[in-house]
């Protein structure tokens, strides 16, 4: 425990610092433990900043029969919109209904219905599709969020972007998601009960001495190491769990780890409001369509196998085609290839459980906690974005088995950094910052609520004027905002900024992301040397 006579040893040490590391560090940290975390590179750098952007309970898992996995995700949204008002809100997806509609072959529904009413051929019926919203609106005991309602499509501003076809549609609730914020927030709040953050920084080897692990650590940018002896290890690398299973721990493990990636593209605004549209294929995939950051749209997601962790998963050419055409199967006006703004892939590490398509594979959670031989260790398979929180109340769980004394769950219903306000709150914590910073723009007011919440007066202290701020980098980002995430949120270059922190990589020209990012070198720069 964080009170044990031995302070040189920490009672866990996290491996990764994606939204399952930092989940678990948070809920560790605020139970009494001495947590450790080190993340290879920035915060969500790989998989947790790369989703759909969702707090969903996964409608179509529904046609798997993950039934327990939906529940709890039902469970959560609420949960999570409470913690996190800021980053997260409410969202009306728009499910438009057409008679050609199939299923994935695959799907433990579509096997059943094609035994008992063959004549269907695959296609998912109407009374099918509201019976599985009527599960989805029931199965989470919802308070907050509207339920399902049957559109009629003409004439309306949810049925104008689409095909003349499509006339009726049904409208459900889910949430959306800052995904790489919440990853930052959570570190952050772990730091704050006492937990130690390292980016940047690599486990070279973790070997067991006894009932100690004896972690070799290195710092990518020095090159210095260092050691560090922990009670247990959680192995929570995402992609990297099996390598880290395999070359950093070297434990034997039958639980293998199944790579999926899943690409997105980003488009000019197709359409005037502020519903995302959830697309049924022809091929029996979904796909969504998702109004993103002001004036654009995120089209997504593909699911295919990825053999290695170690290479980047970017969008192929293949798979920016299918989504270009997917969604052309749905709207009016055409979009092409040249239409796409940009592109972003990531890499989910699914539990195998031997599934015969990447789109079959479980999207729920597995927990592993090896013990033999001494210290034990805890494998983090899997997992979704939005059951995050219970994920790490289950591995606490495992943990709480190999190291008594550990305290009771206290993380539903506490906010995040900022988030202590209500879920209905942003348009007057937008409203006071205008009054009390008339020189802020609407664009930029909001955008500063919908980031830092409460906090953001901190970032703008007693400026009078933009001037105040520091220098204008672009797009509305200033130094003052530049200088928190450097000094709160551990960003260190410019990516860490533009792509991670915000998504105001969209805005900025190429040239000045590589300004922002000399100015960032030379301020790390000026640190070190007053430090030495």
């Amino acid at each position: 425990m964080a009170d044990s006579v031995d302070t040189d040893v920490t009672d866990l040490f996290v491996i990764g610092g994606g939204i399952n590391g930092c989940g678990i560090a948070r809920d560790a940290a605020g139970r009494g433990l001495s947590v450790t975390l080190a993340e290879m590179n920035d915060l969500a750098s790989a998989t947790s900043s790369s989703s759909t952007k969702l707090f969903h309970g996964g409608l179509r898992y529904l046609e798997y029969f993950e039934f327990r996995l939906v529940r709890e995700a039902l469970i959560e949204r609420e949960v999570l919109l409470r913690a996190m008002p800021h980053i997260s809100w409410p969202m009306r997806f728009v499910l438009p209904y057409h008679k050609d509609m199939r299923f994935e072959s695959e799907t433990p529904t579509s096997r059943l219905l094609s035994v008992f009413m063959p004549w269907m051929k695959g296609r998912r019926p109407a009374w099918l599709i509201r019976l599985g919203l009527f599960l989805y609106d029931h199965l989470g005991g919802r308070k907050i969020l509207p339920g399902t309602r049957t559109l009629s499509l003409a004439g309306t501003k949810e049925g104008a972007p689409l095909q003349g076809r499509f006339a009726k549609a049904y409208e459900y609730s889910d949430c959306w998601i800052e995904d790489s914020r919440l990853v930052v927030l959570n570190a952050r709040d772990a730091e704050a009960r006492g937990a130690r953050i390292m980016t940047r920084t690599k486990v070279i080897s973790a070997e067991r001495d006894g009932e100690l692990w004896r972690i070799k650590t290195q710092d990518n940018e020095s090159g210095e190491t260092d050691e560090f002896r922990a009670r247990m290890l959680v192995n929570a690398g995402g992609p990297w769990v099996g390598d880290i299973i395999r070359s950093k721990v070297r434990i034997n493990s039958r639980e293998g780890v199944r790579l999926v990636r899943g690409s997105h593209i980003v488009t000019r605004r197709l359409y005037d409001h502020d519903k995302c549209y959830f697309f049924q294929g022809t091929d029996g995939r979904i796909i969504f369509a998702i109004p993103y950051e002001n004036d654009f749209t995120l089209i997504g997601t593909t699911d295919a196998e990825h053999h290695d962790p170690s290479e980047k998963p970017v969008c192929t050419p293949e798979e920016k085609k299918y989504l270009v055409d997917f969604a052309n199967q749905y709207f009016e006006d055409k979009i092409t290839e040249g239409d796409v703004v940009w592109t972003y892939s990531g890499v989910r590490p699914l539990y195998d459980d031997g599934a015969s398509s990447a789109t079959a594979a479980t999207r729920d959670y597995t927990l592993k906690v090896d013990s033999e031989g001494g210290a034990p260790i805890l494998n983090v398979f899997g997992g979704k974005i939005t059951t995050y929180r219970r994920l790490a109340e289950s591995a606490l769980e495992q943990v709480a088995a190999h190291l008594p004394g550990v305290k009771d769950p206290w993380t539903a219903g506490v906010p995040l950094p900022g988030g202590d306000f209500p879920v209905d709150g942003v348009a007057a914590l937008v409203a006071g910052l205008q009054s009390d910073f008339p020189f802020l723009s609407d664009f930029l007011a909001r955008r500063l609520v919908r980031a830092y919440g409460t906090e953001t007066r901190q970032i703008l202290a007693d400026a009078k004027s933009l001037a105040d701020l520091g220098r204008d980098f672009g797009a509305s980002l200033t130094e003052a905002e530049v200088v928190w995430l450097m000094e709160k949120e551990y960003a260190r270059t410019a990516e860490d900024v533009v792509w991670r922190r915000n998504k105001l990589g969209l805005r900025l020209s190429t040239e000045e992301i590589a300004e922002l990012d000399r100015w960032m070198a030379e301020r790390r720069q000026s640190a070190s040397n007053a430090a030495e």
